[in-house]
C-alpha cells in the first residue's frame, strides 16, 4: 500500500530581517504557520527506484538532482543499501513555485518523514533527532517543515521556539503567477539599505481570538515585501486588491514572494475575498485556506 504525506504551504504572518552578515547569513524573526492547502509526497514499492512529478505546477519543476526531494531522498539513502523493495516517490504539485510558501521545503519534510517511515524505527537515519539534522542541511525552513507547527524562527530562520498558542486564522492565499526567487529579493534588500531588523515583538503568553492575533500582527511587517514589489509590480497589485477586498482585515506577503494573503474573521469573509479577486484576476492563484498547524482541509 503506498504512503503519502501531506506537505502543507509555509506563511511567514511577519519576517523581519536584518542586514547581511558576516556569516554571509541575514538574521531574522518569523512567526511562521502552515495552511491546510500545500503539496503531497506519495511513496509506493516499485520495480525500481523513480521519482514521478504530478499536479497542476508539476510542468514548472526539474526531475534533476536540485530537485528537493530527490535531494532529501538521497541524504535519507545515503552510505545505505538500497531499500528491498525499493520505491517510487511521486510529488503532486498543488503549490506555485518560488512562491514564498516554503513549498519545496514542505516537499524534502515530507520526504525525509516518509522514507523514514518506510525504512522503520531501527534504522539510524529515522529517529527524530536525525531527522533534524538532515532537515537543517537541507535549508533553514525544512526543520519548521517536518512538525509544521507554528513556530517563531530566529537566527537564520532555523532557531526555532513554539509560537504562542493562537487560534487558526481564515485567510486567502493570492499568486499573481509571477515567480519571486529568493536571492534576487534578498538582493534588492541590501541594495536598499536594508532598513529592516531582525527585532523580536513582545508576545503575549497566548493570543486569545483571531481578532488580537490581527491586530498584534498589524504593528509587524515583511522587511522583504518593498524589495520584491519593486521588482515584480503584480505583487503590489495582488496587495491592493487584497487590501481593497471587503472582509480582509490585514494583506501581507508571505516570505519572498510571490504569494500574498489577507486574514480575515471568518470563512465567510474569506470566500467574499477570494470572489473578489477571482474576478479581477481570473488568470491568479487565488485559494481560501486556514492557516495554524498544517492539517490538510
Amino acid at each position: 500500500m503506498p504512503r503519502e504525506r501531506f506537505a502543507p504551504a509555509k506563511v511567514n504572518l511577519f519576517l523581519h530581517v536584518a542586514s547581511l552578515g558576516a556569516d554571509g547569513y541575514h538574521p531574522l524573526s518569523s512567526l511562521m504557520v502552515f495552511a491546510d492547502v500545500g503539496d503531497t509526497i506519495r511513496l509506493e514499492p516499485a520495480a525500481g527506484p523513480a521519482f514521478v512529478l504530478e499536479g497542476p505546477f508539476a510542468e514548472t519543476l526539474g526531475q534533476d538532482d536540485d530537485n528537493l526531494v530527490v535531494r532529501a531522498r538521497d541524504l535519507m539513502l545515503h552510505g545505505g543499501a538500497t531499500p528491498d523493495p525499493p520505491f517510487r516517490l511521486t510529488l503532486i504539485k498543488r503549490l506555485p513555485i518560488a512562491a514564498g510558501l516554503g513549498g519545496g521545503s514542505a516537499d524534502a519534510a515530507a520526504t525525509l518523514a516518509l522514507i523514514a517511515a518506510h525504512l522503520g524505527p531501527e534504522h539510524p537515519a529515522a529517529g527524530p533527532r536525525a531527522l533534524g539534522v538532515l532537515a537543517r542541511s537541507l535549508g533553514a525552513d525544512v526543520a519548521a517543515c517536518l512538525e509544521s507547527v507554528p513556530v517563531i524562527a530566529t537566527g537564520r530562520g532555523d532557531v526555532l521556539e513554539p509560537a504562542p498558542p493562537m487560534p487558526p486564522l481564515d485567510a486567502v492565499l493570492v499568486n499573481p503567477r509571477a515567480p519571486s526567487p529568493t536571492g534576487q529579493v534578498y538582493r534588492a534588500y541590501d541594495e536598499s539599505g536594508a532598513p529592516g531588523g531582525a527585532d523580536n515583538p513582545s508576545l503575549p503568553g497566548r493570543f486569545e481570538d483571531a481578532g488580537q492575533l490581527i491586530d498584534f500582527l498589524d504593528g509587524t511587517r515583511n522587511d522583504l515585501q518593498a524589495p520584491a514589489c519593486a521588482l515584480r509590480p503584480e505583487i503590489a497589485e495582488a496587495l491592493g486588491l487584497l487590501a481593497a477586498a471587503p472582509g480582509a482585515r490585514l494583506a501581507r506577503m508571505s516570505g519572498s514572494g510571490a504569494t500574498c494573503f489577507a486574514l480575515c474573521a471568518n470563512r465567510d469573509d474569506a470566500q467574499r475575498v477570494a470572489a473578489c479577486l477571482a474576478g479581477a484576476r481570473p488568470h491568479w492563484w487565488t485559494v481560501v485556506c486556514r492557516l495554524g498547524a498544517g492539517e490538510p482541509g
